[in-house]
């Protein structure tokens, strides 16, 4: 926003920092009824005292919603692991990739799989199975029924954003040139006239100096693209990312695992399949691999 509305001031607020930097709700609204225009990811109930982004709009009745992009498709096997029954409670478990984890690589450890066991199991038999080659509608449906509950249709978009091949590095990070379609529309949609320009042009793409997940080739190509097994962890400082193939990956996690019970790494999918006959026993049989 900064870039394609160079004569307006434009506040950033980290969501992560709204207790440390605020202390309370009514200190945010008051922080924010200084500005002309105020536009908001949903947030829950937890991350500062006094409530969620509802109770602020409260608050603040001209606050805006615009959606959280969050879409699995392109990366069907990225998974959390840990507690998430609260958020003011979080507590995440380790992986390679941050907090990002691989739900056959969680199921496999789980079971007693070895590294090159579980190896075998990326293929695309395994993820038609798993349903990683049809999830495409699902995601779609999901993404666009969040952005209608807050009055953002993405209908025109996702067909634009699709058509350049995945526009996520994660499941929950978008390409740059999604969030500047939805920077644009803000502005345009309250009166401000955005640059004709990219901001990926001027400012690079943020969220790809976080974590990447790869697509899988087998998934890639029921998009027409290629994949790969790539994985490239956030770097600290100005060091190179560190990166990872799959059978590294897959080490690492395995590492990690083996520090962590069962209670600490819960997944809901992993759940799923351990008590869902035809998937355990593709794992089991991966066994004599």
């Amino acid at each position: 926003m900064r870039l394609l509305a160079p004569t307006s001031p434009v506040r950033f607020i980290q969501m992560a920092w709204l207790k440390r930097e605020h202390g309370h709700l009514d200190n945010l609204a008051r922080t924010l009824s200084g500005y002309d225009h105020v536009f908001a990811q949903h947030f829950p109930e937890g991350l500062i005292p006094g409530g969620d982004v509802y109770a602020l709009h409260t608050r603040e009745p001209r606050l805006v919603l615009f959606p959280t992009i969050v879409f699995n498709a392109f990366h069907p096997d990225t998974v959390y692991a840990g507690n998430l029954a609260h958020l003011a409670a979080l507590k995440l478990a380790p992986s390679p990739m941050g907090h990002y984890h691989s739900a056959i690589a969680l199921t496999a450890h789980r079971l007693g799989l070895s590294v090159p066991q579980t190896l075998t199991l990326f293929r695309e038999d395994v993820f038609a199975l798993l349903g990683y080659l049809q999830a495409w509608d699902s995601s779609v449906r999901d993404l666009l029924a969040s952005a209608a509950q807050v009055g953002f249709s993405l209908e025109r978009e996702v067909g634009r954003w699709a058509r350049g091949g995945s526009f996520m590095h994660v499941i929950n990070h978008p390409k740059g040139a999604v969030i500047d379609d939805i920077a644009r529309r803000l502005l345009a949609e309250h009166g401000l006239r955005p640059q004709s320009v990219s901001s990926v042009d001027y400012l690079g793409d943020d969220l790809a100096r976080d974590v990447v997940w790869p697509v899988y080739p087998e998934v890639a190509e029921a998009f027409g693209f290629t994949g790969s097994y790539l994985f490239k962890r956030k770097p600290r400082g100005g060091n190179f990312p560190p990166l990872f193939d799959l059978p590294t990956f897959l080490g690492e996690s395995f590492a990690i695992y083996d520090r962590h019970t069962p209670e600490q790494l819960h997944c809901a999918r992993v759940e799923a399949w351990l008590v869902t006959p035809e998937i355990r026993a593709v794992f089991e049989a991966a066994k004599g691999a």
